[in-house]
């Protein structure tokens, strides 16, 4: 029975983990990022309109919204180029918008470290962007991501003797009202500062919006199970304050986000890589969406209204993240930005597991010994509930001389043989169904990590030993998995032979199933069930010893 029962869960994980990837087969894909050069912005970029002005306590009454002009073709503009220790990105003078960003430390694939990761694009084709600005009533001139900004340099670097570096763009309206937007990079983190300054010289009162908001292109591009970067959600997740929601371009169109929260922010996720935007907590924001028919969506966050005097100046600011899913930085820089790294349903164990192997790694410095590790330490705590199913699994490995007699007796009588051997087991003391237990309690803490290890950024890449030197992508030359079909064969000669013949030419063939199926996971999960079916082997061997001795005693 115990046998019957890992073929049906094998053959279940097995079906479960390919309907997710093929449900997941037919998602949006990112396509490759397109070279931006250090000139001119492209004409074919393209415009999202202006938010509407906000419904949140604030606005006064009277005021028309405004709806703003439809997405539209951008113009060209000069681009400003800033370079840090995680950063090559340029700044776009019209709007005063992140245009480009190249992760310094994150090369798209390990062998071709000149090549790196690229967020954010103004290319039709894999638009993303965000923009932010002031939105005010009755077309007033405003500092939005439409106008022309100014800078005092085309260039800026951030020193070896720099914490920080600035980049401060001007812009003047016709109304007497002027601007800078400040941004502001820091040492080693992917947090970045926005603050909006705005003077209004001007002999009227000026009352506009602040507003941050993103843009995107949803593509659809088919994905392949095996190609461990598709199995990542790609698309827009809005936090409301107590809960991340993903949203795909048909959810939009069914049915527009609205909603209102003084502690959400907006985010476009990918595997391993975010860029988000998070307004100013404690400020109430109103957060709606738009898509255009070419499958462009926008989702803005509009704050209240301010009003400022002649002659007075106020300021309002936001953060960005522009980079990879980094759990330490994300959980500094805003509540919930955490929940981008997508660990799905199963995110109750992944983030207690990622923790541990955090801290194995902070003690090992090597992510391969602190999986192997963890296989340990999760090995301990099932010891108990394995040791018991070891047991019974030992007894009934004894007893199948007797099971082949009774079958043997009773083949013409179902009913009797099936009596006969509960009372052989009720006699005997083995519980067939304790054998499973510890094999069910396991299999979420294995799909749990299978996610840790599929959607950390910090295993990106991550070195082992020897010829594994990306622990987040496949043995390269199958030897994990090679490995692995060996000691599973050990394990079912040592686990009761199988009463059914067909039943027992399926186990036969079972590691062989299951290494093929494993070829293209992830290295570092083939070590976790490597390492974790070593130590069954190992615990089984001696438990089938002390209970031969036993029984022969």
């Amino acid at each position: 029975m115990d046998n019957r029962f890992l073929l049906w869960a094998s053959l279940g994980l097995m079906g479960m983990m390919l309907y997710q990837t093929w449900q997941r087969d037919y998602g949006p894909q990112p396509a490759p990022a397109a070279e931006v050069a250090a000139t001119d912005a492209a004409p074919s970029a393209i415009d999202a309109p202006l938010p509407s002005l906000p419904t949140v306590a604030g606005a006064p009454a009277s005021i028309e919204r405004n709806e703003g002009p439809s997405f539209k073709p951008a113009e060209a503009a000069p681009t400003i180029m800033v370079r840090t220790d995680v950063y090559d990105l340029l700044i776009d003078t019209r709007g005063a918008k992140l245009r480009n960003v190249k992760l310094r430390k994150y090369p798209v694939k390990k062998d071709q470290p000149d090549e790196l990761v690229s967020i954010l694009s103004q290319e039709p084709a894999n638009l993303e962007l965000i923009q932010s600005g002031l939105v005010t009533p009755n077309q007033a001139s405003a500092p939005n991501h439409e106008q022309r900004f100014t800078a005092d340099a085309v260039s800026y670097d951030m020193t070896d003797s720099q914490d920080t570096l600035s980049v401060s763009l001007s812009w003047r309206g016709a109304n007497g009202v002027s601007a800078v937007k400040t941004f502001t990079f820091y040492r080693g983190r992917y947090d970045i500062g926005v603050e909006l300054a705005v003077t209004n010289d001007g002999n009227e009162p000026y009352a506009a919006a602040p507003y941050v908001q993103v843009q995107r292109k949803n593509i659809e591009v088919k994905r392949s199970m095996f190609n461990v970067d598709s199995y990542s959600f790609l698309g827009s997740v809005v936090y409301d304050g107590e809960a991340a929601q993903k949203y795909k371009y048909k959810e939009l169109v069914k049915e527009p986000i609205n909603l209102s929260t003084d502690r959400g922010w907006i985010a476009t996720i990918e595997h391993h890589f975010l860029s988000a935007v998070i307004p100013p907590r404690g400020t109430v924001a109103q957060y709606t969406s738009r898509v255009s028919d070419d499958e462009r969506e926008l989702i803005s966050a509009v704050m209240p209204l301010i009003t400022i005097a002649p002659g007075a100046s106020a300021t309002t600011g936001h953060t960005m993240f522009v980079g990879p899913k980094n759990q330490k930085q994300l959980a500094a820089v805003a509540p919930g930005l955490v929940r981008t790294v997508d660990y799905g349903v199963l995110s109750v164990l992944s983030q207690p597991l990622f923790w541990l192997l955090q801290k194995i790694h902070g003690l090992v410095n090597n992510w391969g010994v602190a999986i192997i590790l963890l296989t340990v330490l999760v090995k301990i705590l099932f010891y108990p509930l394995a040791e018991k199913s070891g047991h019974s699994m030992a007894k009934m490995r004894n007893l199948a001389p007797r099971m082949k007699k009774l079958q043997e007796r009773y083949k013409d009588d179902r009913q009797a043989l099936s009596r006969e051997t509960m009372n052989m087991y009720k006699t005997e003391g083995v519980n067939p169904m304790s054998s499973c237990l510890p094999l069910i309690l396991q299999m979420p803490v294995f799909l749990a990590l299978y996610w840790v290890l599929i959607e950390s950024v910090e295993l990106r890449q991550a070195p082992f030993a020897l010829w594994i030197n990306d622990l987040s992508s496949r043995d390269p030359f199958f030897i994990l998995p090679l490995i692995m079909a060996v000691a599973m064969f050990i394990q079912t000669k040592l686990n009761p032979p199988p009463t059914d013949p067909t039943t027992a030419k399926v186990m036969t063939i079972m590691p062989l199933m299951m290494s093929v199926f494993f070829a293209f996971f992830p290295a570092g999960l083939v070590l976790y069930w490597v390492v974790n079916t070593v130590l069954s082997v190992l615990q089984q061997w001696r438990i089938n010893r002390v209970v031969a001795a036993s029984a022969k005693a």
